[in-house]
């Protein structure tokens, strides 16, 4: 059984969502598809289909939100990866048991319809791992 499907996305943060997107377009050669805010983090995310993948560029809206800080601490530049899995109680559950601290031990509504969750970087080699599963319809 597969716990975990594919990369989802690579989420990478930016300090001005506009001046990124006009960035990403002109390097991949597609512009975003879907632009939104996720109030409870505090951001607007713009994603790009690239393939079977996606880029997730993340602005934050206020500079004490998570990717404020983020960019603060560390500068702009990959903040985490998704994966995408079909169960991400289940998921979170195993990954507990295997010794990853979660952060977020109930998902969440993430950004492009997908419920979330993420995996501390201290227990993924100063990775942030993020969960994502498709909201069911």
């Amino acid at each position: 059984m597969n716990h975990i499907n594919k990369i989802e996305h690579l989420g990478i943060a930016v300090k001005d969502i506009e001046q990124a997107n006009t960035l990403y377009e002109k390097l991949l050669g597609v512009p975003p598809y879907k632009q939104e805010a996720v109030e409870s983090e505090a951001v607007i995310t713009s994603f790009f289909k690239v393939g079977d993948s996606k880029i997730e560029l993340l602005a934050s809206r206020q500079d004490d939100g998570p990717i404020g800080k983020f960019i603060a601490k560390k500068g702009e530049g990959i903040h985490h990866i998704a994966f995408d899995v079909d169960d991400i109680v289940l998921e979170l559950e195993r990954l507990e048991q295997e010794g990853f601290q979660i952060l977020n031990k109930t998902p969440k509504k993430g950004a492009d319809n997908k419920l979330v969750a993420f995996i501390h970087p201290k227990t993924t080699n100063g990775v942030l791992v993020e969960l994502c599963q498709e909201v069911p319809k």
